[in-house]
């Protein structure tokens, strides 16, 4: 069976983190998933889609130890902060 569009985010552009305090907000980890759909060529589903997967995938925002990762990561990064360029 072949990897949803959720679980090939997760896998490409997220790394578990349990050893940060610092863990993915709501609005990064969905701005993070835009980025990887651009990336991806990939037609983003809709925000309240991506919270249901997200709940079957046990990821709590704010609360799963999650770090930013890949291209994805960089293209969110330097999206939310032009001014790093």
């Amino acid at each position: 069976m072949a990897d949803s569009q959720y679980d090939q985010f997760l896998q490409e552009a997220t790394a578990p983190d349990a050893a940060s305090e610092s863990v993915l907000g709501r609005d990064c980890l969905y701005g993070l998933y835009t980025s990887w759909c651009f990336l991806s060529q990939t037609v983003p589903r809709p925000e309240d889609a991506f919270w249901a997967a997200m709940r079957e995938k046990r990821i709590r925002p704010g609360h799963t130890p999650l770090r930013m990762t890949g291209p994805a990561a960089n293209d969110y990064i330097l999206s939310s902060y032009p001014g790093l360029v």
